[in-house]
């Protein structure tokens, strides 16, 4: 279902799709959500597929890519990490989020994930384990981490492989639950910063034992086809749809999380439904069986499209009696008191953005709080890449549909941020008056971040755009945290009010996080270069023939010239050049 500005806001599926969509304009009695949605389609799209589980999978599938405003939505879709040992020689240890029967050693799932990164990075650092996965039958070049002394260049040949195993033996004994030399070592360290008054450098050695110790339960060797379930139950109290699911792996339980789901209107068994289809069928590996509190709706359908979804053959069950049952009662108790807590938590949330959007509305005087706030953020790192970015918040929540980013195309000087904020907000708010889908919702307020001279360039594009918004700034103390906000040349001290400048905060925080993370995509990407780039007479798509065959640099290094010359599109002269180049690399 789409509404006027083609925007998805529903999708479903159905056997006969003339009743079904009939059955959304009838005159009998909808349940709000529907009838809320009924007044906004303008028209709808259907794809036809092969069988009932094809569709279920594409359903899931176009609600995570679209997040469709009338769907039931999973906000906290999370896949927990394994730790895995390579199987190679001088074998890496790594955290994974996908088992493979690739004869490799797995230990998990850990649900924190943080712990897991602690514990790698105090390993490596600590045993200089191999990180990179070069080849190891070949003799490399030693990279940066052999003379940051972080490696002892296996790759290079410069430690046998006997002595590189004897630096996993701690490693391995922490996980198979032998785990008492890893602590020792870390608070050894920690006393010994504390002694010579480092007190930093010891806090965040403490911070390693609080996090490593969290995986210091003795951990079984997970095999890839081995025993797995996860127990679901759930509660439900008002709009909110809580899961609770505990993970049990080669018998043991190792940890448990919950899941909260939006847009509340199905029965227990559709809200069920809607969450194995968008956890379950978006993880590369569910487990063997998934034990249920009740049956979900399409439970035959559910099965089938989950039983060659991973490795295992996943199979769902809902038990009546007996230790299952008992487990499932045992989890039951545990999300009714996530539920109090979650409803405990958002009370104090909706309490605090009432407060600061009241706090607003009466700084801009408009008699109502403002729904919609959108502020804006360039990042450039020395000059180079520069973005914009968007936020918007709704009702004091971040909207993250609603973000939009902007690379920046007109200005020359990237560090020139008040030329590429005007670049931004004209090319927003000209979208805004062309009705461009994603952009034809005006904000109640746009929130700059930065004061007088940000506040002028916003005003400078809504005037030639003849657009009246309400416009503010934030003001910067020395540590760029938000002291006060400004609008028509008064400052607000936000010192006085803790709930606007709690919300405040949250607002710049997000807006910059948002920005960075973007102009660290393009830079990435800007990064990743090929030793092929360059190489005369070697294009895109010869790259492409030779990347494609031989899959590293180090192979086609290594291919004769005639072996190079017989490649689809290639000839003598390019094979020569190409082997000339990469003659110099190493």
């Amino acid at each position: 279902m789409k509404d006027r500005n083609d925007d998805i806001i529903y999708v479903g599926k159905a056997k006969n799709l003339r009743n079904r969509v009939r059955s959304y304009f009838n005159n009998s009695d909808k349940a709000p959500k529907v009838a809320s949605m009924v007044k906004h389609i303008d028209h709808f799209e259907y794809i036809i597929v092969d069988s009932e589980v094809e569709s279920l999978v594409l359903e899931s599938n176009l609600i995570k890519a679209n997040t469709p405003k009338y769907n039931v939505l999973l906000r906290d879709d999370k896949q927990y990490p394994y730790l895995k040992l390579t199987n190679e020689p001088y074998p890496r240890l790594i955290k994974t989020r996908e088992l493979k029967d690739d004869g490799g050693k797995y230990w998990g799932p850990f649900p924190n994930a943080g712990a897991v990164n602690v514990a790698l990075e105090w390993w490596e650092n600590i045993y200089r384990l191999r990180k990179r996965g070069r080849y190891i039958d070949r003799i490399y070049k030693p990279c940066l981490n052999y003379f940051i002394d972080r490696c002892d260049a296996p790759c290079a040949g410069l430690i046998s492989e006997e002595d590189y195993m004897k630096k996993l033996i701690e490693p391995l004994d922490f996980l198979r639950g032998k785990n008492q030399n890893t602590l020792t070592r870390l608070e050894e360290l920690m006393m010994k910063y504390s002694e010579n008054m480092e007190y930093e450098k010891a806090a965040k050695v403490k911070f390693a034992i609080d996090q490593i110790s969290q995986l210091r339960e003795e951990q079984k060797i997970t095999e890839p086809l081995g025993d797995s379930r996860d127990y679901v139950a759930y509660a439900k109290a008002d709009d909110i749809f809580l899961v609770e699911v505990f993970f049990q792996r080669d018998g043991k339980m190792i940890g448990k999380d919950n899941f909260v789901l939006n847009n509340l209107g199905d029965s227990e068994a559709e809200m069920l439904e809607e969450f194995i289809k968008q956890y379950y069928l978006n993880i590369s590996n569910p487990p063997s069986e998934l034990i249920l509190e009740i049956e979900p709706a399409n439970m035959e359908l559910l099965d089938e499209a989950l039983k060659n979804r991973g490795k295992l053959i996943t199979k769902i069950f809902v038990p009546k009696r007996g230790e299952k049952r008992n487990i499932i009662m045992l989890v039951k108790k545990n999300a009714m008191e996530e539920m109090a807590k979650h409803k405990s938590r958002l009370l104090r949330k909706t309490k605090t953005n009432e407060k600061a959007l009241t706090s607003l509305a009466t700084l801009i005087g408009t008699g109502e709080y403002p729904s919609r706030i959108e502020s804006f953020d360039i990042s450039h790192i020395q000059g180079t890449d520069a973005v914009g970015a968007m936020v918007v918040f709704r009702d004091g929540n971040p909207n993250r549909n609603a973000y939009r980013r902007f690379k920046i195309k007109s200005v020359k000087n990237a560090r020139d941020d008040l030329a590429s904020m005007e670049e931004v907000l004209t090319r927003r708010y000209k979208r805004l008056i062309d009705k461009s889908a994603g952009f034809n919702e005006a904000p109640d307020l746009i929130l700059m971040d930065g004061g007088s001279t940000q506040i002028a360039v916003a005003k400078k594009v809504l005037n030639e755009l003849k657009l009246d918004i309400p416009v503010m700034g934030m003001v910067k103390d020395d540590t760029h945290t938000t002291r006060a906000l400004i609008y028509e040349k008064i400052e607000y001290e936000l010192r006085d009010d803790r709930e606007l400048f709690t919300f405040i905060t949250s607002l710049q925080n997000e807006v910059h996080r948002f920005a960075i993370s973007y102009h660290k995509s393009l830079r990435g990407k800007s990064m990743i270069k090929s030793q092929l780039d360059g190489i005369k007479g070697i294009g895109p798509k010869r790259k492409k023939i030779l990347m494609e065959k031989y899959g590293s640099i180090e192979k086609i290094k290594n291919a004769d010239i005639e072996e190079l010359a017989k490649l689809p599109g290639m000839n003598e002269n390019a094979a020569r050049s190409v082997k000339e180049e990469l003659a110099e690399y190493k």
